[in-house]
C-alpha cells in the first residue's frame, strides 16, 4: 500500500471514534496488519514495561514517595536533600544522554543496549533499599541516572525513527506515555502497602521494602528484552520476524520518507545546529520540563497538611490517572483528529490554571485538591512534542537522533539547577516564586510550539 503524508481527517463524531480505536484500519493489507500487531505485541508491550519499571524505580516520583514514607527521618533529610537526589540523577543522564543515544541508535546497540541498561539498573535500584547514609543514595541516584540516561530518548527514535508513520505513532506514544503515568501511580501505592503491611518486617523500614519489590518488578522484564526487543530493522533479526517482515518494515519507512541511521559526522551537526529545529523544539522542552516539576509533588502538599501516610501516596495516583487518561486522548487526537498545537494548548491552560491557583495559594482545600489534580492534563504535552518532533524529522535520521537526545540533555541540564532557586524542598509546597514561573514557562514553551508548527509549514 502506498503511504499518503496527508492526516486521516474524520470529521463526524463515529468516523472521530473508529479513528480512535481502529489501530489496524481496513485499507491496510493483510500482511501489513499482521505485521503491526507483531510490533505491538513486542516493541509496544516491551517499552511499556520498561518504562512502568523505569517510573517505580528511579524517578522522582519514587524517591519523593519514599522521602515522605519514613525516608526522611531515617537518615535525617530536613534540609534540601530531596533536591539533591534529583541533582546527582539527571547530572549523569545529561552527560551521558547524546552518547548513548547514538549507541542505542546503532544497529547493535538498539538491539540489546536497552536490556542491558536495564538489568543494571533493576540492581542499584536493589542497592537503594541497604543505604545507611545520605551520600550512599547520592552516588546510587547518580548511577540510576546513568544506567537510564538514553532509554527515553533513543526508545522515541526507535519507535518513531524505524517501525510507526505518524498517525500510528501519535496512538502508540499516548499508550507508551501511559505507561509512565501507571509507573508513578502504582509506585505510591506500593509505597503505601509496603509502608502498611512491610514496615518492621525483618527489621527493614517500608521505604525500604519498596525499592526491593521495584528490583523484583524491574531485573526480569530486563532480561525479556534480550529476546523480544527488535531495535531497528538494521539490526540481527529477532526470532518471530520473518525476513519478508523485515523487508515489509523497510519498505513502509521508505514509502514514508524516513531515513536509516548514517554518518555521522561534523558536517552533520552543522546542518543540525545552523537548522531552525534544533533552536525552536530544544528550548520548547526546556520550559516544558520545568513547568512540569512542580506538578509532580502533591504529596509534599499533602504531607505538609498532616495527611496520612497511606493518603499521601494514594491520594497523587488521582493526578496520575488524569495524565494517564489525557496522555493517551490527547496524543491520539494530536495525530490526525485536532491539530497538535489545539492539544498543546489545552496541555499548557490546565498547567497555567493550576499554577495561578497555588499562587494565590488561600483558597479552600477541595479547589486545591482539584487544581493539583487538574494539572494532569499537563502529562500529554510530553507525548505530543515527542511525536511531532519525530514526523517533523522523519526525513533526516541523524538529525532527529540529535535534537531528540538535545531536548533531553539540555532540557534536565536545566531541571538540575533551577529547582533549587524555585522549587527548593524546605519552601514546599508553596512555592512563592515557583509556581508565578510555572506559569510564565507554560505560556513560552506554548508560543514555541506554535511557532515550530508555523515553521513546518512554511517548509
Amino acid at each position: 500500500m502506498a503511504y499518503s503524508d496527508e492526516d486521516p481527517n474524520p470529521k463526524t463524531f463515529w468516523q472521530i471514534i473508529k479513528f480512535v480505536f481502529d489501530w489496524y484500519p481496513a485499507a491496510y493489507p493483510a500482511e501489513e496488519k499482521r505485521f503491526l500487531r507483531k510490533l505491538d505485541c513486542s516493541i509496544l508491550i516491551y517499552a511499556c514495561l520498561t518504562s512502568t519499571s523505569t517510573h517505580f524505580g528511579s524517578d522522582s516520583s519514587n524517591i519523593s514517595n519514599a522521602y515522605v514514607s519514613g525516608m526522611k527521618e531515617d537518615l535525617g533529610l530536613y534540609g534540601n536533600e530531596l533536591n539533591y537526589f534529583n541533582i546527582c540523577y539527571y547530572t549523569t543522564m545529561v552527560v551521558f544522554q547524546i552518547p548513548l543515544v547514538f549507541l542505542l541508535s546503532r544497529p547493535l546497540g538498539a538491539r540489546y543496549g536497552f536490556a542491558i541498561l536495564s538489568v543494571l539498573w533493576g540492581v542499584v535500584t536493589f542497592c537503594q533499599s541497604a543505604v545507611t547514609n545520605v551520600d550512599q543514595l547520592y552516588a546510587l541516584r547518580a548511577l540510576v541516572g546513568l544506567f537510564e540516561a538514553p532509554t527515553f530518548a533513543a526508545t522515541h527514535v526507535v519507535l518513531a525513527g524505524s517501525w510507526y508513520r505518524k498517525p500510528e505513532l501519535f496512538k502508540r506514544a499516548g499508550v507508551w506515555f501511559i505507561s509512565q503515568s501507571l509507573g508513578q501511580m502504582f509506585s505510591g501505592y506500593l509505597q503505601a502497602a509496603a509502608y502498611t503491611n512491610l514496615d518492621g518486617v525483618h527489621g527493614m523500614a517500608g521505604w525500604r521494602w519498596l525499592f526491593i519489590i521495584d528490583g523484583v518488578i524491574t531485573i526480569p522484564i530486563a532480561v525479556l528484552g534480550f529476546l523480544v526487543w527488535p531495535g531497528i530493522p538494521q539490526s540481527r533479526k529477532v526470532f518471530y520476524f520473518k525476513d519478508a517482515e523485515i523487508e515489509l518494515g523497510k519498505r513502509r519507512m521508505l514509502e514514508y520518507k524516513a531515513k536509516a541511521p548514517g554518518k555521522v559526522d561534523w558536517a552533520m551537526l552543522k546542518r543540525v545546529i545552523s537548522s531552525w529545529h534544533w533552536w525552536v523544539f530544544v528550548p520548547c522542552f526546556i520550559f516544558t520540563v520545568e513547568a512540569l516539576y512542580p506538578t509532580l509533588y502533591m504529596n509534599l502538599w499533602l504531607k505538609a497538611d498532616g495527611y496520612s501516610v497511606e493518603q499521601v501516596n494514594n491520594y497523587p495516583t488521582i493526578a496520575s490517572a488524569v495524565g494517564i487518561v489525557a496522555s493517551w486522548l490527547g496524543t491520539t487526537l494530536a495525530g490526525g483528529v485536532i491539530e497538535p498545537w489545539i492539544m498543546f494548548a489545552i496541555g499548557c491552560t490546565s498547567s497555567i490554571f493550576g499554577a495561578i491557583v497555588m499562587t494565590v495559594w488561600n483558597v479552600p482545600k477541595a479547589f486545591k485538591f482539584f487544581s493539583w489534580c487538574i494539572m494532569g492534563v499537563f502529562t500529554m504535552l510530553s507525548p505530543i512534542i515527542w511525536s511531532t518532533v519525530n514526523v517533523v524529522l522523519k526525513g533526516d535520521a541523524e538529525k532527529r537522533s540529535i535534537v531528540i537526545a538535545s531536548m533531553m540533555t539540555f532540557g534536565y541540564a536545566f531541571y538540575i539547577w533551577v529547582p533549587l532557586l524555585l522549587y527548593a524542598t524546605v519552601d514546599a509546597p508553596q512555592w512563592k516564586k515557583g509556581w508565578p514561573a510555572c506559569i510564565a514557562f507554560s505560556v513560552v514553551m506554548f508560543l514555541l510550539f506554535v511557532v515550530a508548527t508555523l515553521l513546518h509549514r512554511r517548509e
